[in-house]
């Protein structure tokens, strides 16, 4: 385990901070434990796979596997620049 020393918090945050601990029952350094435990814990379920994230996020409309690809457009020549 770790240790985290935190300075210059403010002592109205503090003191919010200490009610919070008491209405849950815990000890203050206790509750920043969970605070931390609850902002900080799902972020490893996070999507890696950009692809994957968007195949899942519309899964729920269909998905995006029957979605017919855009035709193909043609493109014309190049313009010519003059030197």
């Amino acid at each position: 385990m770790a240790t985290l020393t935190i300075r210059n918090v403010d002592s109205k945050l503090k003191e919010r901070l200490r009610v919070r601990a008491a209405r849950n029952g815990r000890s203050m350094e206790s509750e920043l434990r969970h605070i931390l435990s609850a902002a900080l814990g799902g972020e490893e379920k996070r999507e890696t796979n950009l692809a994957e994230a968007i195949r899942r996020r519309f899964l729920p409309f269909g998905g995006v596997d029957r979605l017919e690809p855009h035709p193909p457009v043609p493109i014309g020549n190049p313009p010519v620049l003059d030197p």
